[in-house]
């Protein structure tokens, strides 16, 4: 829906006013513009401002100036948070008493623009997905930078975060219902009564989350497009401005957006990467416990794709609108896709220090249980986790006394127990050289009612001392001499399947997934 015919008109001008390069004095040869359903934004040299579209929809209300200045001055406050550096302001469009148009000048304001210091539009993330540029480094800062956002977002005490969660969702395949053309009317109501029983069920999980802080004003809008990389650094920006509501939301629920945004992608390594960076920078078990409401929280984000895109195809033409069309019919699969998840699934991951036990935990950990993969579960984490230190901090030797060893392996345990509760996958990446230690992960598999698969990894000795000591910045404080020392312990008979892991990084990671019997032809959901 539009506004008035005569707000029409008066942003028209504006938008060729901000378009001219004259607008912004003199050795500017072109301006760029960008549209969005809710936005039009103008790149005038090393600097930027975006106005809002006189428009109203359902889920926004840009309809009147008032209304349009209210949410440039709340873009600009909610993003500080993330991106201080960039949000420089709002500035009225004004109307001079010649009856010319002027940037911040003296006259009646016509119009409000969000001014943000520009950088470099090739470089959000969404488009570096398309030259390979999201390396585990950018990940993994990515993921710090969410759980950061999360732990400083203040806390909210909704009145009731379950409705609000169910409107939302409902809200969504009503919105999606007005679009026959693009969404088969039993499809909807296929993904409005999975959406219903996961709901029903899920209801005192959503309360008591949010009970215990687990709902804040966060970003809202975090997908790849809404990240650039900037100094070298990734960014967060384009909070949600309009609506506190869809702001307001679990944190679990935010970061789903990223998720589905990369898992959709087919970028399935990076998504369950960024998952587990963000749950181990959190330290937080609760956690664990809320990854039961991730299949209807990737659901519901796919399903707010798809719903965006379909108003916006029917603006466009020719190969423009076919794009848009095709994206919210995918979107909208995704969605439903989501509320059907594989079953959860234990592995549990053994073998001497350097024999490749994380490599190939990370490699297949995306191909276990529902999307976004396994919960890695890693001993050398829960040991630093359990001294409260860095990951990287080196421990000293009473870190490694046969007492603290039973309590990580204990801590590890419970963690995995914890996820695959919540009906996730886990994967326990430790030494396990006991029988014992051995018997008891199977344990936790059997306690669940999951599958189990144990692989223990084999290297020569020569292999593994050379990797640990190459290795740098990583949580494992082994050293060639420990791997001597291991080499002595008297592992017992080995009933887990063995894997020859003393080749090649990619040999090692093929030999798990064919012992662990996964085809990649076949995405999860």
């Amino acid at each position: 829906m539009t506004a008035t015919t005569e707000d029409q008109a008066c942003q028209a001008e504006v938008t060729a006013f901000l378009a001219d390069p004259a607008t912004y004095g003199t050795g500017l040869a072109a301006v760029e513009r960008i549209d969005t359903h809710a936005a039009i934004v103008f790149l005038a040299g090393d600097t930027v401002y975006k106005i809002k579209r006189a428009v109203r929809f359902p889920f926004l209300d840009f309809s009147t100036l008032d209304r349009r200045k209210a949410v440039c001055e709340r873009e600009v406050a909610v993003n500080r948070l993330t991106a201080p550096e960039l949000y420089l302001g709002t500035v009225p469009i004004t109307r001079e008493a010649d009856g010319t148009l002027a940037l911040g000048g003296q006259g009646v304001p016509v119009e409000w623009a969000v001014h943000m210091r520009r950088f470099d539009e090739t470089k959000t993330l969404d488009k570096l997905t398309a030259t390979g540029g999201l390396d585990n480094h950018l990940i993994d800062e990515l993921a710090e930078r969410v759980a950061d956002l999360h732990a400083r977002a203040p806390v909210a005490h909704p009145a009731d975060a379950a409705g609000e969660v169910a409107r939302v969702a409902r809200e969504n395949c009503a919105e999606l219902a007005g679009h026959p053309d693009l969404f088969a009317a039993d499809a909807v109501a296929d993904l409005l009564e999975r959406t219903d029983d996961a709901l029903a069920r899920l209801t005192p999980l959503i309360r008591s989350r949010a009970a215990a802080g687990q709902v804040r004003r966060c970003h809202g809008d975090l997908h790849l497009g809404n990240v650039a990389l900037i100094d070298g650094a990734p960014v967060i920006f384009d909070a949600i401005e309009f609506d506190e509501t869809l702001a307001t939301i679990d944190i679990l629920y935010d970061l789903a957006f990223l998720i589905m945004d990369l898992w959709q992608r087919g970028l399935r390594a990076p998504a369950n990467r960024v998952f587990n960076r963000w749950l181990t920078e959190r330290r937080d078990p609760d956690d664990l416990d809320g990854l039961a409401l991730l299949p209807l929280f990737l659901s519901m984000r796919a399903a707010i794709r798809a719903k965006v895109a379909a108003p916006r195809a029917a603006h466009l033409t020719g190969a423009a609108r076919r794009e848009a069309e095709e994206e919210a019919r995918t979107m909208f699969e995704v969605a439903r896709g989501f509320l059907d998840p594989p079953p959860a699934r234990l592995v549990a991951i053994g073998g001497l220090s350097g024999s490749g036990k994380t490599t190939v935990a990370y490699a297949v950990a995306p191909h276990i249980g529902p999307a976004p993969g396994a919960v890695v579960v890693r001993s050398d984490i829960m040991r630093k986790v359990l001294f409260d230190t860095s990951e990287t901090e080196r421990l000293p030797d009473e870190a490694y006394a046969p007492a603290v060893g039973a309590r990580v392996y204990a801590e590890i345990e419970a963690w995995a127990a914890r996820a695959l509760a919540a009906g996730h996958g886990a994967i326990l990446d430790a030494v396990h050289s006991k029988p014992a230690e051995r018997d008891a992960a199977r344990a936790v598999g059997t306690a669940a009612g999951v599958a189990f698969d144990g692989l223990w990894l084999q290297a020569n000795p020569e292999t593994m001392m050379r990797r640990v000591t190459d290795r740098t910045g990583d949580a494992s404080d082994a050293t060639a001499e420990i791997v001597k020392r291991q080499l002595a312990y008297e592992t017992g008979p080995i009933d887990w399947t063995i894997v020859d892991a003393g080749g090649g990084r990619e040999d090692a990671i093929a030999r798990a997934r064919q012992a662990l019997a996964i085809d990649l032809s076949i995405p999860s959901n």
